[in-house]
């Protein structure tokens, strides 16, 4: 019996379907000199999710006095954190690091089916690059994957604008999906609990309080509905839980404050000179929940601006526990939160799917 091809010899060369999982974070500059600094923070300091006063009153104020200040003092700080061998951001590090790891656990459970990729919602590789090259590698599905345990407008609204507007760049549009907020996902909070843990174990002197850092965002974004502050406080509650410890061990603070307006508190800039001036605490920990990857924001902000806070109000023994990072807890938390989302797409895709890449994390029934 004679086969028929699929197409007539004079179409255009159609890649094998394939699924996308597309994994988005915040972005990085391309280095840490004065215009690659400048061309960053105007991408993102103009995006109307970041910073929502109107363009008119804020783009003149940005492009004329903020941009000519600011990128120096940011890249003093990237170049204080730079990974000079690879010449790139940690945060570039981590997240190839990530999918890597996130590549071969879905391949170990789909084959070659599963396409990921990665792209940056500022910075590259930009979404709209990675979105292209993902539909002209075949993919007809595309799962697109914001690393943000917490959903705010800022961070993983902005991010699927941005694939949207990729998506309305195409002739030939992928099915698509976005992943929700995992901030209350057991298997994450579970990757969490055992990071404190090991990090505890080594700590001689123990601390007398776990500071659960959060990025802030403006008092006014949470009046105007956004669930951000509230999804914080309960990531801090279950893993308090988790860990069986009372309240006066751990507490939730905001840190990144930009601009004359208020933000969610306390700041923890604030606060951890607090604990020490009225509470008498001498010594603490720090880690970051709302954080996939460590980041300016983790190993310059909490490790200099904070710990120097701390230590001047008389603080005696500062430590920061790392992000999860390329943790194989945190890869088989992020591969389960893909395997809930595939269901449908994959057969066989499950919420126990992570099962055989969690590093021995106890099994979740779906939830």
């Amino acid at each position: 019996m004679t086969n028929i091809p699929r197409t007539p010899p004079e179409h255009p060369e159609l890649p094998t379907p394939r699924i996308g999982v597309l994994i988005a974070n915040l972005g990085t500059p391309d280095g840490h000199d004065y215009w690659s600094m400048r061309r960053y923070l105007s991408e993102f300091l103009s995006d109307r999710r970041v910073i929502d006063y109107a363009p008119w009153k804020w783009q003149p104020l940005l492009q004329t006095v903020i941009l000519t200040k600011r990128p120096f003092s940011s890249g003093a700080a990237y170049r204080s954190i730079w990974n000079t061998e690879k010449d790139e951001s940690p945060l570039l590090t981590i997240t190839k690091a990530q999918v890597e790891k996130l590549r071969s656990a879905l391949e170990s459970l789909h084959g070659d089916r599963i396409l990921v990729d990665f792209c940056m919602r500022y910075g590259n590789p930009s979404t709209f690059e990675v979105v292209e090259r993902m539909i002209s590698d075949g993919c007809d599905r595309i799962l697109f994957f914001p690393l943000y345990p917490h959903y705010a407008g800022a961070t993983m609204a902005t991010a699927n604008d941005q694939f949207f507007r990729a998506l309305m760049k195409a002739k030939w549009q992928p099915a698509s999906r976005t992943t929700p907020p995992y901030f209350d996902h057991p298997l994450y909070i579970e990757a969490l609990a055992r990071s404190v843990e090991r990090a505890w174990a080594a700590m001689e002197p123990k601390p007398d309080i776990l500071v659960c850092s959060y990025h802030g965002m403006p008092e006014r974004y949470l009046m105007n509905g956004d669930p951000y502050h509230c999804q914080c406080r309960k990531t801090t509650r279950l893993l308090k839980e988790r860990l069986g410890w009372d309240d006066g061990r751990m507490t939730t603070t905001f840190q990144s404050v930009f601009g004359p307006e208020e933000w969610l508190k306390p700041y923890t800039v604030d606060e951890v000179a607090r604990l020490v001036r009225e509470e008498g605490v001498k010594r603490i920990a720090v880690c970051a929940p709302a954080f996939s990857a460590d980041c300016v924001e983790t190993l310059e902000e909490i490790n200099e601006e904070i710990r120097g806070s701390f230590e001047e109000a008389g603080g005696e023994g500062f430590d920061y526990i790392p992000c999860l990072n390329d943790d194989d807890g945190h890869i088989a938390a992020l591969t389960r939160v893909i395997e809930e989302n595939l269901a449908g797409w994959v057969d066989g895709a499950k919420a126990g799917g992570a099962e055989d890449v969690s590093g021995g994390l106890p099994e979740i029934p779906n939830r």
